[in-house]
C-alpha cells in the first residue's frame, strides 16, 4: 500500500442547514473539515495508506477531530496534542446567484503555535511516495510556515513528490506576504494546483490580457501561464479545475493540466452539474490527481478521474469526497446519468 502524506490544519465547520443564511434558523450543523484533512480522508478511501499530520488539542473537540480522521481510514500517528483551539469556520452554502460565503475563525489555533521541532518529518515521511499541501497552512502565520518549510526539505531530500494546492485566501493574508512565502517553497515542488487568479495573488504571475494572445481562447491563456510558471519554477505539472456557468443553477465543471517534460496541455470532458456543496471541490480534484499519479496512470487519464471525483464531490454535502476509485471510474468511462442503481 502506497503511503502519502499532508499537513495542515482540520477546522470545525459550523454551517446553517441546507441554503439557510447564517442563523436564519437558530441552528448550526457542526462536521469537520479543511484542506489538506479533506485530501487526507479521499486518498484513504482510494485505498492508500494516507497519514494526516497536525497539532490538535487534547479537549472533547480535539479529540472528535481525531476520531473522524480515523473513522475515515486516516492515520493519525504523527497529530501532536496541545494547544488550547480547534480553528472554527462559518460556511453558508449559496445557491443561484447568491455565492457561498466562509468566515474564519482561526487564530490563536493550536497549529499556529506549532514548533516545527516537534515534527520530526525525517520519520514522519520514511517510506512515503507522496507529500501534500496547500498554501493556506503557512497564510496561519510564522510558525506554519516554519514547519511547512521543513517538511518541503526533508520531502525534497527523500525524493518523495510534492504536489502544493496554492489555495490563495485573500481572508487570511495579503498578496504581497503570499508571494514573499509562496515563491521560495516552489523550489521543493513537483505538481502545482492553481487557478488563475491564485497565480496572479499568490505567485505574482501576470495574467495575459486578450490583446497580448492576440485574441487566443481561454485554454491558450492557461498554457500562457501554465508554461510559464512551469518554466521558472521548474514544476513537472500544473494542474487547475474550471467552472462557468451553464444556464440556471447548472455548471459546467472540468479541468487543465500542463505537463512540462511533454509540453502537452490537456482538457478533460466538462461535466454539467448542480452543486450541492461546492465546498471541497478543489480539495477532491488534488486528491484525484494525487491517486491517479501514484497509480501511475498518464497526465491525461489522472486528470479525468481528478475532474470526474471532483464533480462526484460537489454532489455531497459537507468538506471531503465520500465516492470510491470505482465510483470515479464509472463516471470516467461514460455512466453519468445520475439514475437510480438496481
Amino acid at each position: 500500500m502506497k503511503k502519502t502524506v499532508t499537513f495542515g490544519e482540520i477546522l470545525l465547520r459550523l454551517s446553517p442547514p441546507g441554503f439557510e443564511r447564517f442563523l436564519q434558523s437558530p441552528e448550526l450543523m457542526a462536521t469537520f473539515g479543511g484542506g489538506e484533512a479533506n485530501v487526507a480522508m479521499s486518498l484513504a478511501a482510494y485505498g492508500l495508506e494516507s497519514h494526516y499530520v497536525t497539532r490538535l488539542p487534547t479537549h472533547a473537540i480535539g479529540e472528535s477531530a481525531v476520531r473522524v480522521l480515523r473513522s475515515e481510514g486516516v492515520r493519525t500517528d504523527h497529530i501532536v496534542r496541545g494547544g488550547e483551539r480547534v480553528g472554527i469556520y462559518y460556511a453558508e452554502t449559496g445557491s443561484s446567484q447568491r455565492p457561498s460565503v466562509v468566515l474564519y475563525d482561526r487564530a490563536y489555533s493550536a497549529i499556529t503555535e506549532l514548533e516545527p521541532s516537534a515534527l520530526d518529518w525525517n520519520r514522519i515521511l520514511a517510506g512515503a511516495q507522496w507529500f501534500h499541501v496547500t498554501g493556506i497552512t503557512p497564510a496561519l502565520g510564522a510558525m506554519p510556515q516554519a514547519c511547512t518549510r521543513a517538511a518541503l526539505e526533508s520531502a525534497k531530500r527523500a525524493g518523495v513528490t510534492v504536489s502544493l494546492d496554492l489555495n490563495y485566501r485573500s481572508k487570511l493574508w495579503s498578496a504581497e506576504e503570499a508571494q514573499r512565502v509562496m515563491r521560495p517553497l516552489l523550489e521543493f515542488v513537483d505538481i502545482l494546483i492553481a487557478n488563475d487568479d491564485d497565480m496572479e495573488r499568490a505567485l505574482g504571475v501576470p495574467i495575459p490580457t486578450t490583446d497580448l494572445l492576440g485574441g487566443a481562447t481561454g485554454v491558450d491563456r492557461y498554457r500562457w501561464i501554465a508554461e510559464r510558471v512551469a518554466r521558472e519554477f521548474r514544476i513537472q505539472m500544473v494542474a487547475m479545475t474550471s467552472r462557468e456557468p451553464s444556464g440556471e443553477a447548472l455548471q459546467s465543471w472540468s479541468g487543465l493540466l500542463y505537463e512540462h517534460a511533454s509540453t502537452s496541455l490537456f482538457r478533460a470532458p466538462s461535466y454539467v452539474i448542480n452543486p450541492v456543496d461546492p465546498i471541497g471541490a478543489g480539495d477532491s480534484f488534488a486528491a484525484g490527481l494525487i491517486y491517479a499519479v501514484i497509480s501511475g496512470r498518464s497526465a491525461e487519464r489522472a486528470l479525468a478521474f481528478a475532474v470526474a471525483a471532483s464533480a462526484l464531490k460537489q454532489s455531497i454535502p459537507g468538506d471531503y469526497n465520500r465516492v470510491s476509485v470505482a465510483e470515479v471510474d464509472r463516471m470516467v468511462a461514460g455512466e453519468a446519468s445520475g439514475r437510480v442503481q438496481r
